[in-house]
């Protein structure tokens, strides 16, 4: 079934992907983008791309779509396995033709590793979203941090996820509870890391903005955006600084270490980059015992969802 459309005066010089959300509504634009590819939506009897243009009096074409009923299939909740569904985290926030957008529970890895029974990666692929393809994992995120975490269904996809993370064109969002309270309410820290390959000693640079959400005698509610991606980054700087994130057990005080929380403190709450000129933005709510804490602490996170 074709429906054709004129596109009118008011229209002029709208991209096609904003011009079909104009007509038909909120489409997630992993749909549009597939539908353009397959040939269904063509303009003046032609395909073109979603960054496409439209002008007054041309003819738009749309071929046996129905995004209702995809929109529906995507709300779907995902449960590869027991094994990961203990709360309402793990679970999909976005899942699109080229990757999938999780909020990870702590606990679990994101791939294998000498010290990993099992992990995301290999969960997924025995998903029915992996289905004739298999998940890529794209970056980093330690076993015992919460949140965000992208996962590539395509190689295609994965260099260009891996690149953007490589070039800094990936804006990541932590939140974190640390002990004690940071008196400058925000700026940025400039550390040399110290790592170790073998006997070999290593110094890498770390940088990373911060802002005090809220805070008190006891505890912080930090905001943490990280500039370079050194492993364990956020944990080692406030360790350096005296002032540990609750719940880690690797960069603690001796003073910290007494009735510390089993759960690290650590949360991946915001990702957001640009992919054809179409910005993308994944927020993963917070955990419940992230939020027990801050009632514990008294610390107000009433602005954050």
């Amino acid at each position: 079934m074709k429906k054709t459309y004129i596109v009118d005066s008011t229209s002029n010089d709208m991209r096609i992907d904003r011009w079909i959300r104009h007509l038909l509504g909120k489409i997630p634009q992993s749909l549009i983008e597939k539908n353009l590819r397959a040939g269904k939506i063509k303009l003046n009897k032609k395909k073109i791309k979603s960054s496409h243009k439209v002008k007054s009096n041309d003819q738009i074409d749309l071929f046996d779509i129905n995004f209702k009923e995809k929109v529906v299939q995507k709300k779907v909740k995902f449960e590869p396995s027991k094994e990961i569904i203990k709360s309402n985290e793990n679970q999909i926030i976005d899942n699109n033709d080229e990757f999938i957008v999780l909020n990870k529970s702590a606990g679990i890895s994101v791939q294998g590793g000498t010290k990993s029974k099992k992990n995301l990666v290999d969960i997924f692929a025995k998903s029915e979203i992996f289905k004739g393809t298999k998940p890529y994992s794209v970056h980093r995120l330690d076993k015992d941090t919460s949140g965000v975490f992208i996962i590539a269904k395509k190689r295609e996809s994965a260099q260009l996820l891996t690149s953007l993370f490589r070039l800094r064109k990936i804006h990541k969002t932590y939140l974190a509870i640390c002990h004690g309270e940071i008196i400058k309410n925000s700026g940025e820290w400039n550390d040399d890391l110290i790592r170790y390959d073998g006997e070999k000693k290593i110094i890498e640079p770390a940088k990373t903005l911060y802002r005090v959400i809220d805070k008190n005698s006891e505890a912080s509610l930090i905001e943490l955006k990280p500039i370079t991606g050194r492993k364990h980054q956020l944990r080692k700087q406030l360790f350096a600084l005296g002032q540990p994130i609750f719940g880690d057990v690797k960069y603690k005080l001796s003073n910290t270490s007494k009735g510390i929380n089993k759960n690290l403190m650590l949360h991946s709450y915001q990702i957001k980059f640009m992919i054809n000129n179409i910005k993308h933005t994944y927020t993963a709510l917070l955990p419940d015992y992230f939020k027990k804490l801050l009632k514990t602490k008294r610390l107000n996170f009433s602005n954050l969802k």
